[in-house]
């Protein structure tokens, strides 16, 4: 368990561990008193029942205790719930987009990443953005987790990390079949580093060298975006068609209604991308892939096309 890693461990830390020593209390007492009453009053001792008769300062006592102690679970738990629930005025807003399988995070600027950068002792307030189904924004390190909702207005968290690293995050709700891989990762940098990256011009489009794989480039754009979640390499069929072998062949797909032969190449493979429900390979359904546009760029685009034609060699 990683301890102090936002402002809200304490908190809910504190609800967590009060519930628990209740729950071990009466565990303990209440296990401690079955097994007197098993021996003082078992058939040996007492082979005749007797009427007990009420008693109103017994049963005051076993309604005000719990009472009391349910109130107190209540507030401790309010009190660590309700600042998640308040979002400060000024942060930094990152707009974090879920799809079945996997996170985009997209910054003011424009700029888009598969993990969370962040700086730390900075609110950062992330608005939650499902693509498609019901997601769940869980970071078990900063106990924080909020459901994402297709089309829920205002829907959003926010945390401030105190210390830097790596931490993961989870979707915390049943998303499909591949929901157990959607995982990524919030990375908390110190102040300047973050700045840094922030405002790193070449970021946004970065340079490939001449001496690149851009096949290997493209494979990496592929698994970050969660592709290969619904498309395999080995030619088995998944939610989509696969993507090995197919390069340079003709396909049948259904355009509008009307079946129809096309050439798998770049220009089907960006039309799939931005518009997929375009042209629907014959055998699979319509709905079940989103747009990629403003997510994936046309230069990581050109290298998924490089990744799909050396699945052919």
């Amino acid at each position: 368990m990683i301890l102090g890693a936002s402002t809200f461990v304490e908190g809910v830390d504190f609800a967590f561990l009060f519930i628990l020593m209740i729950a071990g209390f009466f565990l303990v007492g209440l296990t401690i008193a079955i097994i007197i009453f098993l021996y003082r009053y078992n058939e040996k001792r007492h082979p005749k029942a007797r009427q007990v008769k009420d008693s109103v300062a017994l049963e005051l006592t076993w309604t005000i205790i719990p009472l009391i102690l349910v109130m107190g679970m209540f507030y401790y738990g309010y009190v660590g719930w309700i600042p998640m629930k308040s979002p400060p005025e000024e942060g930094i807003e990152v707009t974090a987009n879920a799809r079945m399988w996997s996170f985009n995070f997209r910054y003011e600027n424009g700029r888009v990443s598969d993990k969370l950068y962040v700086p730390v002792d900075t609110a950062i307030i992330v608005n939650l953005n499902a693509l498609d189904v019901l997601h769940s924004f869980y970071i078990p390190a900063f106990r924080i987790k909020e459901d994402m909702v297709p089309g829920l207005p205002n829907n959003r968290t926010w945390f401030q990390a105190t210390k830097t690293g790596t931490f993961t995050i989870f979707c915390s709700e049943y998303c499909g079949l591949q929901h157990s891989y959607m995982i990524s990762e919030v990375v908390v940098m110190e102040q300047d580093e973050f700045w840094e990256w922030y405002e790193d011009p070449d970021a946004m489009v970065p340079v490939i060298p001449d001496d690149a794989n851009l096949a290997l480039l493209g494979r990496q754009v592929v698994e970050r975006n969660g592709c290969l979640a619904c498309h395999s390499l080995d030619g088995s069929t998944l939610i989509g068609p696969t993507f090995a072998g197919k390069f340079g062949e003709t396909i049948t797909v259904i355009t509008g209604g009307q079946e129809r032969q096309i050439v798998y190449d770049e220009e089907y493979v960006r039309r799939s991308i931005y518009d997929p429900d375009y042209d629907i390979t014959l055998g699979f359904r319509p709905g079940q892939m989103l747009s990629y546009e403003g997510e994936i760029t046309e230069q990581e685009v050109d290298l998924i096309i490089e990744f799909l034609r050396s699945l052919n060699e």
